[in-house]
């Protein structure tokens, strides 16, 4: 049986074909890549989620030992729910103006169809090292899945010089980003009709009171600045973006619900800053309204965390990936990526991607055509280096 040849583009067409949100499974989008690396000859190993549902893939081209170079990408995307699109999502659609639209052609689909599609020149070009393919799962909801593969690395006792995480860069290598912790805020008020406001405690109120903290705080962050200058925006941020609670405009509500995250700079005490929250809410706050109602309560869960990367000028991981790049220096970004997870592992690690992270999560997301060869190009480099 002849082995399948994808183009870059047929191998993306492939993989958002798949429709991989991440509250769904992504097993058969992984059951693909195993049984198209297979039919070549590479082995490839799953680390699943707690459920079954879903998996991490391994797999190394060419010959075992250390000193490879992890390629990582996470399969999960965002969910197109309410987004106005044009076109299929789950169909790469090119509409004449040099791009092709999908959910996940920027984010992050692209650099690792295009090194599954180089698969036949990894093989031919006799690597003296490795090259290590790491497909995660749920990084859209707080880079969950990588944690578990980046661990099977450590039992296998295999030893990478670095990993390229293909998160959309423009080809760009970035050597440092923020970090990111989110939660959940769950007030419980105490019913009452509206006009006993004295008698009870709207959750709705409280909340509303607690994302006015959030903003405080994140006034004080943007106080604070960049010290490093190499942020946008310069300084840590703390949001509030999903709330929902209430039964109707005459009940005082019973419960509240909203998430927010803190996205702290390189350095800056993350879990401080969550601190200076959790404090106002639950010694502020939660007295207050106890007082009025023994029931009414506040509960705060850390829904996510994923560190920061942490930038190290001059070392080989980085002037590696540069000269693969061609370029001269390297960016911070103020979103995050699984690059901390592997960077705290002790594996060193950067980020360089195909396409513009302005378009991720956008109705219409789409990846520039060009993008592709020059992801290609990086990586025909990269095979030069690694059979020289």
């Amino acid at each position: 049986m002849t082995a399948p040849r994808f183009s870059s583009l047929e191998m993306l067409s492939k993989l958002v074909s798949f429709d991989t949100t991440s509250r769904n499974s992504n097993l058969e989008l992984i059951r693909f890549v195993q049984d198209y690396l297979h039919a070549y000859g590479i082995a490839s190993e799953l680390v699943h989620d707690e459920t079954g549902k879903k998996a991490n893939l391994w797999a190394t081209i060419g010959p075992e030992g250390d000193g490879g170079i992890v390629l990582s990408g996470h399969t999960d995307v965002v969910p197109v729910d309410g987004q106005a699109w044009t076109s299929d999502p789950w169909t790469v659609t090119a509409k004449g103006d040099a791009k092709l639209y999908g959910r996940g052609t920027c984010d992050m689909k692209a650099f690792s169809a295009v090194a599954l599609a180089m698969l036949p020149e990894f093989l031919k070009a006799g690597l003296r090292k490795p090259v290590h393919l790491a497909l995660s799962y749920d990084e859209e909801v707080g880079c969950i899945g990588v944690h578990g593969l980046v661990d099977r690395i450590r039992q296998i006792g295999v030893r990478p010089r670095l990993a390229v995480i293909g998160e959309p860069t423009m080809m760009r290598v970035v050597d440092a980003h923020k970090a990111i912790r989110s939660y959940w805020v769950t007030v419980t008020g105490h019913e009452q009709h509206s006009s006993n406001v004295h008698k009870g405690v709207s959750a709705v109120m409280v909340a509303a009171e607690l994302i006015g903290k959030i903003a405080e705080i994140a006034a004080e962050l943007r106080a604070e600045g960049d010290p490093s200058g190499r942020f946008d925006p310069p300084y840590s941020t703390c949001i509030a973006n999903v709330i929902s609670g209430g039964t109707a405009q005459n009940i005082l509500a019973r419960e509240c619900r909203f998430s927010y995250e803190v996205r702290s700079l390189p350095g800056v005490d993350g879990d401080a800053i969550a601190q200076r929250f959790t404090d106002y809410a639950l010694d502020v706050v939660r007295p207050r309204i106890q007082a009025i109602a023994p029931s009414a309560d506040i509960q705060i869960v850390r829904r996510a965390m994923s560190p920061p990367l942490f930038a190290a000028p001059g070392e080989d991981a980085e002037n590696f990936v540069m000269t693969l790049a061609e370029r001269n220096a390297c960016e911070a970004v103020s979103y995050a990526t699984e690059a901390g997870i592997f960077q705290e592992a002790g594996i060193p690690a950067l980020v360089c991607g195909p396409g513009d992270i302005a378009q991720a999560h956008q109705p219409d997301e789409f990846i520039e055509e060009g993008q592709l060869p020059a992801c290609e190009a990086f990586l025909r480099r990269l095979i030069g280096r690694l059979s020289a």
